[in-house]
């Protein structure tokens, strides 16, 4: 498979997990409905530099070698689930979801904040570029360079459909609003973030 043929296969393989609702969207979205455009184009912004950094440290072999440790995985994935849960809970115990908000998380600093330390401290990214990536690099290709490339395929899909899904919420943001939708929002993306959190805690 040549350069071209490869980026084009991995395209279509990151589109399907980009376009799978999951941590990622919940977080976007919620941001996107309590904080507006900005902080939520923050948390996609920090999401994005983690898959990229998954994607360079792949390519450099270091995280294939977190892969071999299991201690290094077991910290990491540790870390996870407490950050997960941690941000999950505050989510669902929160009185006011518009009001209880710390104040860095409606500025676009801390959505990026959010963002990015969600995704490094999720290893099941790490271990998808791990088992994915080297499929992808054809031969004789450099390693660094091919794996860069690759992730950055993923981050410009991630981006555009980070667009999409803000794009969504401003449109109905008179709708998605109201005090009502959004307590019910911060709750519903709260059990999905602990419920993510759980699973990376059972998943071996």
């Amino acid at each position: 498979m040549d350069i071209a043929g490869s980026v084009w296969s991995f395209a279509a393989v990151v589109a399907l997990l980009t376009l799978t609702p999951g941590l990622d969207t919940a977080l976007i979205l919620r941001t996107s409905v309590l904080a507006g455009r900005r902080p939520a184009w923050g948390v996609t912004l920090g999401i994005q530099v983690g898959t990229l950094t998954w994607g360079v440290v792949t390519a450099a072999g270091l995280s294939a070698l977190l892969s071999a440790s299991r201690l290094g995985y077991e910290i990491l994935r540790w870390a996870g689930v407490a950050y997960l849960v941690w941000m999950g809970l505050r989510m669902i115990l929160a009185r006011q979801a518009a009001h209880d908000e710390p104040e860095q998380a409606v500025r676009f600093m801390g959505g990026f904040t959010r963002g990015l330390v969600t995704n490094l401290l999720n290893p099941k990214v790490g271990a998808f570029y791990v088992a994915v990536l080297p499929q992808f690099i054809p031969e004789g290709a450099p390693h660094a360079a091919m794996g860069l490339l690759l992730a950055g395929v993923h981050v410009a899909e991630g981006l555009l459909w980070s667009a999409v899904l803000i794009g969504f919420a401003s449109l109905m943001s008179g709708f998605l609003r109201t005090p009502t939708v959004r307590r019910v929002l911060d709750r519903l993306t709260g059990v999905v973030i602990v419920g993510f959190g759980i699973r990376l805690a059972v998943t071996d």
